[in-house]
């Protein structure tokens, strides 16, 4: 007997089913990951998620080694490679956790099918969601669109199982098949940017608990009044740790409850639960995914599909650079390519400049996330914003179109966030931080600021560029 365990979206040892059931059958486990470039076709992980992987990898490497185990690498289609393992182990079993991209889905079928046809025991888990996608639908038996009615059917629903320990000891075989090297894998950036990512993250299963520790001692109880505004500290940053698993939603479930009950004697504060409604959007994103598998490219409200985007590259570039002239949207996109995460508000606002005032394409903006997000999870990703666009489930209405310099003196009024990513207007007045083109000569003197030198001016005039949008929405509108 020997269990061959695939690792996928779950790197880590606690509260690990498909790790905790290999280990129970008593039977030595053969710890393996496999990477396909090629399984996921235009959704392969970009580049700083293959930034991230490297790391969690390693991180994972260590962690096995100190439990007596090792983890094989292995590169190639999962349908070729895992009954080639199979083959070489001698493993009677093969046990891993469920993913839900659709070919993830696919594949785990498949495999399924492939393994018993071949006399080998397949079993899979659920480590990264707290509620199985396909078990919540509506009273008519249908998915939910609308995210407030899936949350209370998630809560009415929710049992949680005890926390799963990570294993001490996991029973090793005599000899351990052959494994790439990580560093063959080439997952690093050839040309070093990512100085931001090394100094913001610890990726892992470690770095994950500890973040998850500190957000819960500190911030949890004050998520409610303090995640709008991106110049403080006031939210989880766990959204790389849960997208890779290192961390699975159960544990950051029972951390923040706990804490919320050893503070108040109530299992419920507002802070932990309105950060609670944020990691069920997550599972509500998932939930999407699976029953609409077209989510990532096609919008879920049809008549959209007939919306009149503009095509513009030097736009689209000059948005990736963070050089719009709108401090707060500049600001939150050299945050992104600073250390690969940006706040979520100021997602929401960069995302809705991008559609509304450029009219760009959603799924212009959904693939730079992807491939500069250390956090690129493709049904948040995807579900997110077609939400800012309009034409997803649960959607913001496409009339809704955040003024840029409205929503940075609202949410970044001290000017904290725009001066820390944006210095070369951080001299600039208050109340002139989020409009630099409305300051007057002797302030533009005075903060050293040559407006369309040192930073830019606005590349659209927002009422202009609003009244274009709602435009362009009325051709649709009905459709």
């Amino acid at each position: 007997m020997t269990t061959l365990l695939l690792f996928g979206r779950d790197l880590r040892l606690a509260d690990n089913p498909a790790l905790s059931a290999a280990v129970a059958r008593g039977a030595p486990v053969i710890p393996a990951y496999l990477h396909d470039p090629q399984e996921a076709g235009a959704w392969a992980p970009g580049a700083a998620s293959l930034w991230w992987l490297h790391h969690s990898l390693d991180s994972l490497a260590h962690g096995l080694t100190r439990a007596g185990s090792r983890l094989i690498l292995r590169k190639g289609a999962a349908l070729r490679e895992i009954p080639r393992l199979v083959q070489e182990t001698g493993a009677d079993a093969v046990f891993w956790n469920r993913r839900y991209e659709p070919w993830a889905v696919t594949r785990g079928a498949d495999l399924k099918a492939a393994l018993s046809q071949a006399g080998v025991e397949a079993r899979s888990f659920n480590a990264g969601l707290l509620h199985e996608p396909q078990n919540l639908k509506t009273k008519a038996g249908k998915p939910y669109a609308v995210f407030t009615p899936f949350w209370k059917a998630l809560r009415a629903s929710l049992i949680l199982e005890a926390a799963l320990p990570a294993p001490k000891k996991i029973p090793a075989p005599d000899t351990f098949p052959a494994s790439d090297t990580l560093a063959a894998w080439k997952l690093l950036p050839r040309l070093a940017w990512d100085g931001g990512f090394k100094t913001a993250w610890t990726p892992g299963e470690a770095g994950g608990g500890q973040r998850l520790a500190d957000f819960v001692s500190a911030d949890v109880l004050g998520y409610s009044d303090c995640r709008n505004f991106p110049g403080r500290t006031g939210t989880s940053h766990l959204s790389p740790h849960l997208h890779f698993g290192e961390i699975g939603p159960r544990q950051v479930w029972r951390a923040a409850v706990g804490q919320g009950v050893a503070a108040t004697g109530e299992p419920m504060p507002r802070g932990v639960d309105v950060f609670l409604s944020e990691i069920a959007w997550r599972e509500f994103s998932y939930h999407l995914l699976f029953h609409f598998p077209e989510l990532p490219s096609a919008p879920l409200r049809k008549n959209f599909a007939n919306f009149p985007w503009r095509s513009d590259a030097a736009g689209l570039e000059t948005w990736q650079k963070g050089k719009t002239g709108f401090p707060i949207v500049d600001a939150g996109m050299r945050e992104l390519w600073h250390t690969g995460w940006m706040h979520n508000r100021v997602r929401m606002i960069v995302a809705s400049f991008l559609i509304k005032n450029l009219l760009l394409p959603w799924q212009e903006g959904e693939a730079w996330f992807w491939d500069t997000l250390v956090d690129a999870d493709l049904a948040s990703n995807a579900a997110s914003w077609q939400w800012v666009a309009g034409c997803g489930a649960d959607a913001a209405p496409y009339f809704r179109i955040f003024n840029p310099v409205t929503q940075g003196k609202t949410f970044d009024p001290d000017g904290a966030y725009v001066r820390r990513w944006i210095p070369e207007i951080a001299k600039l007045p208050d109340d002139r931080l989020h409009e630099p083109w409305a300051a007057t000569p002797m302030e533009l003197a005075d903060a050293g600021l040559r407006l369309g030198i040192d930073y830019p001016a606005p590349i659209v005039d927002h009422a202009a560029a609003r009244q274009r949008a709602l435009a362009a929405f009325g051709e649709i509108k009905g459709g």
